[in-house]
């Protein structure tokens, strides 16, 4: 059975295999709001912070990667969001905001998140990615995951914090 979470309290499913804690984070390849290519996951000797979310172009997803982008500063983690958004799009929401501790990137050429599990299969979100927060230690585990349940609400940023800082 699918993962699912909800859309304004109706489900949609997710496509794409269910990753958990203890799992081993898939590589996956992204662009950057310079058309690099960037792989996350997998083993990298350093803790990652993947954070997928829908659009930037929405206040929820702004909110949350203006969030993390500050809570995040100064610690020493490689650290992701990652929407469908075009690079361009991207490039504009990080020089407007001033987002400069994180990368953001894209999802649009290669759809690599779907091997999260990640990837929106139904409904008017189609094609897009759920908002979730993975951790990956520096040997490529995943040894944190938070699949946010409704799409319209913002991650826990604390809990989040608080897992980096204890494994840091």
């Amino acid at each position: 059975m699918a993962t699912t979470v909800n859309l304004k309290g109706n489900p949609v499913a997710l496509a794409g295999p269910e990753l958990n804690v203890g799992d081993k984070a898939p590589e996956a390849v992204v662009v950057a709001s310079d058309l690099s290519e960037k792989v996350i996951g997998g083993a990298k000797g350093k803790y990652q912070v993947i954070i997928t979310v829908p659009s930037l172009d929405t206040p929820v997803c702004e909110k949350e990667t203006k969030e993390f982008n500050e809570k995040l500063a100064g610690l020493d983690v490689d650290v992701t969001v990652v929407s469908m958004d075009l690079p361009f799009a991207e490039k504009r929401f990080c020089e407007s905001y001033n987002i400069g501790n994180i990368t953001v990137a894209s999802d649009f050429r290669y759809r690599d998140l779907e091997k999260y599990g990640v990837l929106i299969a139904e409904g008017a979100l189609k094609g897009i990615l759920a908002r979730a927060v993975f951790i990956v230690d520096p040997n490529g585990n995943v040894c944190y995951k938070q699949l946010v349940p409704e799409i319209t609400e913002e991650p826990n940023y604390d809990e989040v914090v608080n897992t980096l800082k204890a494994v840091l």
